[in-house]
Order: structure tokens, then C-alpha cells, then sequence
């Protein structure tokens, strides 16, 4: 655990100083959560109307922490519950299945203003816009964000077998699309 982390973890457990913990909790981790939820929402104002959401739910559960995993993967399970509850709520209001959403993803992407990446980053977007769930969200955790396969089992409560096996399936079917497409 690094100081900045420890610190939080101090502010946060006395109620005379939560508020400052929580202050510094944003300041570290705000950026990596955002880019997190971007990553599973894809629009930059949906990113950060589930980055408030994660905020708040933060805020309220901060008594809720017990230490059993690190800050940062407490944080993480967070946001990605928050995006994933975004993506369903979309999906109830307007789509009728998975491929739907997955086209209204892709529109997002292509319209989005705040996308400065080239053809090929797009394509890829594309490509990982049309994988499952939970494989776009194991390969974005793997890949994106770097996490260990202990980690990400922690966040998504899956074996690490699991997610190996569904990373290799995503590689596998984000290579077939850049390669046909």
C-alpha cells in the first residue's frame, strides 16, 4: 500500500476527517475512474454522469470499506457497477438486445467529439465495442488498465481460469474483426 493510499485510508476512517480523505481519494483516483467508465459507456458525458453517480455511491458507502481488497479495487468495482447499471437502464429505456446497444455504442463512438484517436485505434473501439460484456470488460481491465487476473477476479468475483479463458476468446475474436475489416 503507498502513502498517498494509506492516508486515505486514515482521513476516511474518523469522521472529523472524511471529508479531507475523500477530497484526496478524487484527486488520486478521479482521472482512472473516469477513464474506466469511458471505457464501458463510451460518451464522454454519460462517462461523467456515471463518474458522479460512482462519486456519490463512494461517499456513501466510505464506512462500508473494510480493507479486504485495495482502495483502488473497492473504487473500480464501484464504477464498473455504476457503468454497467448505466448500460442497463439505456437498455430498458431504448434497446431491445445486446446487438442494438452494441450499435448504439458504435454510433457514440463515431460521433463523439472528445474521440481524437486514428482509423485503426477506432477500429479497435469497434471491435471491442462488439465483444460480450464481460469479455469487453475483462479485456479492458487486462489491457487498459493493467490489472492482474487477481485483481480483475476480485473486482468481477470470477476465477482466475474464467478470465484468462474469456481474455484469450477476446483477443482472439478483436483479432478475426481487425483482420476482416
Amino acid at each position: 500500500m503507498d502513502q498517498i493510499e494509506q492516508q486515505i485510508l486514515d482521513d476516511i476512517s474518523q469522521e472529523s476527517t472524511r471529508e479531507r480523505g475523500f477530497n484526496l481519494l478524487l484527486d488520486h483516483y478521479q482521472s482512472r475512474l473516469y477513464w474506466n467508465i469511458r471505457r464501458i459507456v463510451i460518451s464522454h458525458d454519460d462517462a461523467d454522469d456515471v463518474l458522479q453517480n460512482t462519486c456519490i455511491k463512494i461517499w456513501n458507502s466510505l464506512a462500508y470499506f473494510k480493507s479486504q481488497s485495495s482502495l483502488y479495487t473497492w473504487l473500480y468495482r464501484i464504477s464498473v457497477n455504476e457503468a454497467l447499471q448505466h448500460l442497463r437502464s439505456q437498455k430498458r429505456k431504448v434497446f431491445f438486445g445486446q446487438e442494438e446497444i452494441q450499435n448504439h455504442l458504435i454510433q457514440k463512438l463515431e460521433s463523439d467529439p472528445y474521440f481524437d484517436g486514428d482509423e485503426l485505434q477506432k477500429k479497435l473501439q469497434e471491435a471491442i465495442l462488439l465483444l460480450p460484456e464481460k469479455q469487453r470488460m475483462i479485456f479492458n481491465m487486462r489491457y487498459y488498465d493493467e490489472l492482474k487476473y487477481e485483481e480483475i477476479s476480485q473486482i468481477l468475483g470470477t476465477t482466475t481460469g474464467g478470465l484468462k479463458a474469456s481474455y484469450h476468446l477476446a483477443l482472439k475474436k478483436l483479432e478475426k474483426y481487425l483482420t476482416n475489416n
